[in-house]
Parts: structure tokens; sequence; C-alpha cells
């Protein structure tokens, strides 16, 4: 059994609000906790974005795509292998014919054989013919050896970005992410890729405007209804959602749920048995973007960019249909290596869990390296700890991909690995706070595992740095209602930076029973309410508690954290608790 997080209630602000007078009680509360005490923090009109002229970069690669346009020049578009790469593809694709491209290729690199983002040997397969502009989407920041040998076959080259740059960038003719110091006043610096490809494809139409391009009768080309590619790429890839981010997201939402969708999300949510209608940021994050990510993962990104381009929606549904059948190939891959992980730290662990180290370093011969991020993922959550999981690559190699806890900065804490080795150990890394790749001689393991743990020992001592589970505290017993759930459900979106809302409590147990293999089903009543019966769900509660017992919960005692959630069944909506975390030999502490 895993060990116990931390929690604590979220603070309450001192300062006064202007949120709206109607607002209900809770969802104040919860707003506040979450720093939005402005009305205008909740107005998500596109009005409110930045103007596009302010993110550095954009009027220098506008300019070229417009004249690439105009001279019907060739544009080769190249992506990553994730659901962000994949929409942020999608959407530069669709803008550019909008606006009259008509020489449009795509080009991704596969994991397993080039690796990431643009790269010489990448380059070699794009000459046939050769293009005479490439935009990178969500990647480039660090291709330096790609562009200049772009540059070297005379074509030009605009990156489009957003992870951490190095010190040095690479030699693009424009150079659009947020994260450079040139872009430190812009309001968007958390844009995910596909959100700053759209600020480019809306300084590039702004540009062929001034051109008058959009003259005599000649319809100006939509871009808000892309906003569903936004909106999927910006969850999936877990950039917090900031004002500008919510804004993005929650306009594209609104157009998944009116229909006005393209017909690849329509169907890769009906695949996963969501309804679209009805779509929130969590079928985006748990329906839409795995199965986009199934793709890149073990087969090829392109069948996912296929499916979010296709205009009939039975070409869509397809192709949607491939990605739930790599999906599920990916989930019996994940459990198998879960598994093996999970026997091997156990084993590890006989004293306690405690007696792990802070940092987990995982890895087997047989691993698939496109399923390691979803397993460190999931030890982290386990173990309430950092961890990074290795397979084998190509030529003696070992992939890597890290996922941290709030107190550490994954991609720092791989960059100081490679400072302390005299960059020894360590071939190639990048990434994000939370989440980090790299790539290790394969006899470079050991000595990686021994110098990132004592790093973090020496910084932050033998106890691992668990997130710590905050709450919005107590409900009271009429906060208990499909209304207040739905209320949450759509006062979002919710996502990383702002958190769906949970609640503590303790409850009395009325009746429990497993379904699903590994889930719970709960009965619960409120302890300040015992005359109320409420359903519960605890997802994977038999994995996660190997000793659970009907005879350990039934009648007893709890204490749970846990969502208020509705849950749509035959077209009926119904309250439903879902439970993130329990007890059951003792009290859950709350303090």
């Amino acid at each position: 059994m895993g060990q116990q997080p931390q929690w604590a209630d979220r603070p309450q602000p001192n300062e006064p609000d202007s949120l709206p007078q109607e607002l209900p009680d809770l969802l104040r509360r919860i707003y506040r906790a979450r720093g939005v005490l402005t009305a205008d923090a909740l107005d998500y009109s596109l009005s409110g974005l930045p103007d596009p002229n302010s993110l550095g970069g954009i009027a220098a690669g506008a300019a070229r795509l417009a004249a690439a346009i105009q001279n019907n020049e060739r544009i080769l578009v190249v992506g990553d292998f994730d659901a962000d790469g994949a929409t942020s593809c999608a959407l530069a694709i669709k803008a550019l014919q909008r606006f009259g491209a008509t020489h449009i290729q795509y080009l991704v690199p596969n994991r397993f054989e080039f690796g990431y983002g643009l790269t010489p040997e990448l380059l070699e397969m794009a000459t046939d013919p050769a293009p005479n502009v490439i935009l990178t989407v969500d990647n480039g920041i660090a291709a330096h050896a790609g562009v200049d040998a772009a540059r070297a076959a005379g074509i030009d080259v605009i990156v489009t970005d957003h992870h951490l740059p190095a010190k040095t960038l690479p030699n693009a003719l424009a150079i659009i992410n947020p994260q450079l110091e040139v872009n430190r006043t812009f309001a968007g610096q958390g844009l995910a890729g596909v959100g700053v490809t759209f600020y480019l494809m809306l300084g590039v139409r702004a540009t062929l405007r001034n051109l008058g391009a959009f003259a005599d009768g000649v319809k100006e080309p939509p871009l808000a209804d892309l906003l569903d590619l936004v909106a999927l790429g910006t969850v999936a890839d877990l950039v917090p959602l900031d004002t500008v981010n919510r804004t993005l997201v929650d306009q594209g939402l609104r157009r998944i749920r009116s229909g006005q969708c393209c017909a690849g999300i329509t169907a890769l949510l009906e695949v996963a048995g969501r309804d679209p209608r009805v779509a929130t940021a969590d079928e985006l994050a748990f329906a839409a973007a795995p199965r986009l990510n199934a793709a890149g993962r073990i087969a090829d990104i392109d069948i996912g960019i296929e499916c979010l381009v296709a205009q009939n929606p039975k070409e869509a549904r397809e192709l949607a249909e491939q990605l739930q059948t790599l999906n599920q190939e990916r989930r019996s891959i994940e459990q198998s290596m879960r598994d093996a992980a999970l026997s091997g730290l156990d084993a590890e662990s006989i004293e306690g869990v405690e007696a792990l180290p802070p940092i987990l370093c995982v890895m087997r011969e047989d691993w698939h390296q496109g399923v390691v991020g979803i397993v460190a993922g999931r030890l982290k959550e386990r173990f309430h700890r950092p961890v990074i999981a290795f397979a084998p690559g190509d030529n003696g190699e070992l992939k890597g991909s890290g996922r941290s806890t709030a107190n550490i900065h994954m991609r720092d804490l791989i960059e100081a690995v490679d400072i302390a080795s005299d960059r020894a150990l360590i071939k190639r890394f990048g990434g994000h706070a939370m989440a980090a790749g790299l790539t290790l001689p394969a006899a470079a393991y050991e000595p990686f595992k021994a110098c990132v743990e004592k790093i973090v020992r020496d910084q932050y001592g033998d106890k691992a740095i668990a997130d710590v589970i905050l709450t919005d505290g107590q409900l009271a017993a009429d906060d208990f209602s499909l209304q207040r759930a739905s209320e949450i459900r759509y006062a979002g979106p919710w996502g990383s930076g702002c958190p769906a809302p949970c609640f503590r409590g303790e409850f009395l147990v009325r009746s429990t029973r497993v379904v699903g293999q590994t889930h719970l089903r709960l009965e619960l009543s409120p302890k300040a309410a015992l005359e109320q019966r409420l359903e519960a769900i605890a997802f994977n509660a038999i994995e996660h508690w190997p000793k659970l017992e009907k005879s350990q919960t039934e009648g007893s005692d709890i204490s749970l954290i846990f969502r208020l959630d509705v849950n749509r069944y035959q077209g009926r909506d119904r309250l439903q608790l879902v439970v993130d975390h329990f007890l059951l030999e003792a009290p859950l502490s709350l303090q």
C-alpha cells in the first residue's frame, strides 16, 4: 500500500473580492481559494486575450508565412508526437489552407527512429521536393543543428515552441516562444504549443489583411472555430490554466458542447463513451487526449493528426477507432510495466515505503520507451515522490521520462545532474517543472541514479518530497446536491494551476461492492446528515488498497478526500462522489 499523502485546507485570502453577488457561497469560496477575486477574472470573452503583436517573433514569422502563401511556396510543418504537437500541427494546416496555401505538408519524427523535433536526419526526409519554409510547432527551441542544416539548404525556419530555452537559441528566421526573455511581460506566458501556434496564425491573418488579401469581396477566414483544437492541446499538455489559457479552453469547450467542433474531436470523445454536448476539460484530459497520445507512444502520431484534420465524420470515426485500439494496447503495456515496477519497489520497500529513496529511478530491459512517462506518473501517484522511468532505446541508449512533485523542478534537477557529472552522463534532456525527458547511454544508468538521489538528498534530506493535497474544506449538508455538482462542473475550466475542487468529510459506509475488477462503489451517509444516502466511486481502489475487505468498510466510519461529480447514465444525471483518498484503519488526518 502506498505512502499516505499529506493534505490541508486551502487558505482563504484576507482581501475582499468583487465577484458577482449572485455567485453561490460555495463557488465564491472555491474561486477565492484559487486567487480569483474579481469578476473580470471570470470573463472568458476573446476580447480579453492579449494582442498577438505583443508576443515577440510574431511579426517576422507572420510576414514570412504570408509571403510564402502569396508566392505559392512550399511550407513544411514539423510537429511533435504528443497531443499538444498533434493539435498544433492540425491547427497550422487548417489555418494555412484557409489563408490560401496550396503546398502544405507535415512531418513528425517517429520517436523510435529520430527522437524529438527538427534534426538534420529528419530534414533529409523532406527534400523531395524541398520546402521553402519550415514551421516547427511545439518544438524547435533546442533544434540548433536542425535549423543550421535547414539554413544551409536555403530553407527558412520559423520556430513556435513553449518549452524552456537554453542559454543559446537556434539561428532561425523567427522564434515565437512566450518563455523567451523578450516576452517576460506577455500575459500568455503559460501558453501550450497549440496556443503559440494559434497566436501565430492570428498574426498571419492580420498580415494578409494589411496586404489586402481579403479585399474585393474575399471573405476573411475565421479562426475562432479552431479553438476546439486549442482547448484539447492546452488541457492535454498540463500547462497552467491561467487567465489566458482558461479563456482559450473555455471558448473551445463552448464550441465543442454546441456542436461547432471538428469531426476528429467529436469522434475521439464518442469512441471513449463521452458526450460532446456536456464536455468539460476532464473529457479532453481523460478521454480525447490519451487516445491521441497513444498513437505517438506506440505507433505513429500521423493517425491522430489525420483524425483531427479529417473533414468527413465517417473518416474521422474510422481513425478514432484506430486510436481507440492503440490506446487499449497502450493500457495493456502500461499495466504490465507498472506491475513489474511495483513488484520491484514493493520488494525494495519491505521495511515500509519510507525506506525508499526520496526520488525513484526504475528501468527494465523489456519496457516500452513510449509508455515510460505514464508509468512514471502512476508511480509518482502511488509513492508520492518524483519518479524517472527508463526503457531501452536504440544504439545502446536509454530513454527516460520523469514526473515530479510540486517542490522539485524536474528539468532543473536533470540539468543539475548534467552539471555535477561534467556532462558525462546525459546525452540529451529537456522539459518542464513537472515533466521532463532525457537520453542516457545504457552504462550511465546506475551512475545517474546515484547522482540524482544524492542531489535530492543533499537539497531535501531523506524524506520524500510529496505533493500536499489541498482541499476546499467541508461541505454543508445541502451542498451534497446535483445542483451544486453541476455548478462546480461548469464553473471551470479546471486543470493544472486551477485544480478541480475537492473536499474532506467523514462518512458512514452503508454498503460497498467491487465493479470493473478494481473499482469500489460505495453508498455513504455524511456523519452530519445520516439520513442522506450518497453514491460514491473510488477508482482503482482495489489496486491502491490491496488489503481492502468488505468487512473493513461496511458499517464503519471513514474519512475521505472527494469531489462532487455528475454521473450521466442513460441520459439521466445523478450526484456522485468521486473518492480520491481514504483510510480504512483510522480516520484520515486532515492537518
